[in-house]
């Protein structure tokens, strides 16, 4: 075999070598990529935005407790006499038939249903069964700087910016970044993130602030 076939030979040796070498280098970044997918899927879901954490400490409306001015429906199964449409007074109260006024203010309907059964079997029924849904909300209110500040009424599933738009929106004067919200059993006023996200609840008092320069 002659130099120039040599010199060939070895230039295609070399070649497929180094296509092996990339092969294997492509093999090896594939499964790394695929190890760090799996790793990143094992982590969880992304961070929460602080938007996120600073509406985190108000109670969701699964917890929604009672206030003066919700109607409620009452229903005492098998006592339609017993049954019927209540309001919630400026006291807290709501004032049924045969048991009187009943303690409703900051309670969940469970723990309401619970409080009258008990009042129903202190001499009246053996085993009473309640069910109680809120028909109508206590509104809520809305000042500092929206165009209509005042009493609304609740809608459900209203966010804070549906709010804002129902006050007629903001004053030029707005800071329309920050809201604050004081709510019925949740430690005072609150400043919130996330407007257009954020539930409002019933007897919420919502403060849209002045923006400084």
């Amino acid at each position: 075999m002659n130099d120039s076939a040599v010199r060939v030979l070895g230039f295609r040796a070399f070649e497929i070598r180094n296509v092996l070498i990339c092969k294997r280098f492509s093999y090896l970044i594939f499964g790394l990529a695929a190890i760090a997918l799996l790793l990143a899927g094992c982590g969880g879901g992304p961070a929460p935005s602080m938007g996120a954490a600073n509406a985190e400490p108000l109670a969701a409306a699964a917890d929604y407790r009672l206030g003066a001015g919700d109607r409620l429906r009452v229903i005492v199964f098998d006592e339609p006499n017993l049954s019927g449409e209540f309001d919630i007074s400026g006291s807290g109260r709501a004032a049924l038939p045969l048991i009187g006024q009943v303690e409703a203010r900051g309670l969940t309907l469970s723990e309401f249903e619970d409080a009258v059964e008990t009042k129903l079997k202190n001499g009246y029924l053996t085993n009473p069964r309640v069910s109680a849904e809120v028909i109508n909300y206590r509104p809520f209110y809305i000042i500092g700087e929206v165009t209509k500040p005042g009493e609304y009424p609740y809608t459900d599933g209203m966010t804070v910016l549906n709010a804002v738009a129902v006050a007629g929106g903001y004053t030029y004067r707005a800071d329309d970044s920050r809201v604050f919200i004081t709510r019925e059993n949740a430690g005072g006023e609150r400043e919130v993130g996330q407007l257009d996200a954020l539930k409002v609840q019933p007897g919420d008092v919502i403060r849209v602030p002045e923006r400084y320069f």
